[in-house]
């Protein structure tokens, strides 16, 4: 299969270090060549695939001070997949650029479908999906979908990691874990006080983005004064195994409806159980006694601490090689795309001589 992945241009594919869509888009992007089809991914200049990269830019814009229009670049590369398509040169193309790709590409008659990786509960987003009610997106969650249903889902998909990635590493657990990002909306500052409440350590790595600055530096960093709380910063994909290793269970305190959270997966490739909030995909990705905790709030995730060393770490790993690798994913993804293929063939008409 001729397929065509669209990234963002945001951040490099994979990402030097923080960027869950374009690290998704990586993994299942080098599955799908592992499976035989003939890729070709769009993205910036510094990424690195095994498939043939078209780069519409040199660098990753994060990274590039010059570029002040990033939406600009957007078009230019959307253009450029719609002349490919022009000539033939895809079966299939999958876009991970939210509704960006949808007034051009229905008018146009190669299939595709795009992947939804953000929140969509805002109140611009109705008319977008009330407008391309016909247009086929995928959910990386049922939770994400609930705010548009008028939107046309072809089928949640849950993201995948490689089965290898991350592994449990031979340690003794010793302190509770936060990992990803710290802004409004992850609950670092709640992460804090559970910790403290039950009198473990807390080690935090995770970046702040410039945009959450300010909560950062009225909020969390009194807090990390406290003996029990290290700030480690923001890590690679190499330091997570012994980090997530080393942890008695990864909080996710969250107060949002995360679409997914690519960090309780990456937990339960270490083997290590997740306390959650009720928020979101959270109960889709958490099995309540199995893998880890959902609670709803600090009180009830203090109590869940003490339970942590009632789940078998083995489990949690099979459970995430069982239902979150990304050769699950990509076989998903293939299957989606043969559907819509099929969907969007020409059908033959057989008139009979009566007729």
């Amino acid at each position: 299969m001729r397929i065509a992945q669209v990234a963002p241009l945001t951040e490099a594919v994979p990402p030097k270090l923080y960027g869950g869509t374009e690290r998704v888009v990586h993994w299942l992007t080098e599955e799908l060549v592992a499976l035989g089809n003939d890729v070709t991914l769009f993205a910036s200049g510094d990424s690195r695939t095994s498939a043939k990269l078209h780069a519409t830019w040199p660098r990753a814009l994060r990274l590039d001070g010059s570029v002040r229009d990033p939406n600009a670049l957007h078009m230019v590369m959307l253009e450029q997949v719609r002349r490919k398509c022009d000539d033939e040169e895809f079966d299939f193309l999958h876009f991970h650029l939210d509704y960006y790709p949808f007034s051009l590409f229905f008018r146009q008659p190669t299939p595709f479908v795009t992947t939804l990786h953000g929140r969509l509960d805002l109140p611009e987003h109705q008319p977008v999906f009330t407008t391309f009610s016909s247009v086929p997106v995928i959910s990386i969650s049922n939770a994400q979908r609930r705010p548009v249903p008028q939107a046309n889902w072809t089928r949640t998909i849950h993201h995948g990691l490689p089965e290898n990635l991350l592994t449990p590493r031979p340690t003794r657990p010793s302190y509770l874990a936060v990992l990803g990002r710290i802004a409004p909306e992850k609950g670092v500052d709640r992460a804090i006080r559970i910790a403290i409440r039950c009198g473990i350590p807390l080690k935090i790595a995770a970046k702040v983005d410039r945009a959450d600055q300010e909560y950062y530096d009225e909020i969390i960093k009194p807090l990390m004064d406290h003996p029990l709380v290290e700030y480690i910063g923001e890590i690679g994909d190499h330091e997570k195994s012994d980090f997530l290793s080393g942890a008695l269970g990864l909080l996710v305190p969250i107060d949002w409806p995360e679409p997914f959270g690519l960090v309780m997966i990456e937990a339960m490739a270490c083997g290590t159980p997740v306390i959650a909030y009720n928020r979101g995909s959270v109960p889709e990705i958490v099995e309540e006694n199995l893998t880890g905790f959902i609670v709803e709030d600090e009180i009830s995730a203090a109590a869940a601490v003490s339970r942590l060393s009632h789940l078998d770490r083995g489990t949690v790993r099979k459970q995430f090689e069982t239902r979150f690798t990304a050769r699950r994913m990509a076989l998903d993804y293939m299957a989606t795309y043969r559907s819509l293929m099929e969907a969007s063939a020409p059908r033959i008409k057989l008139v009979s001589s009566a007729e």
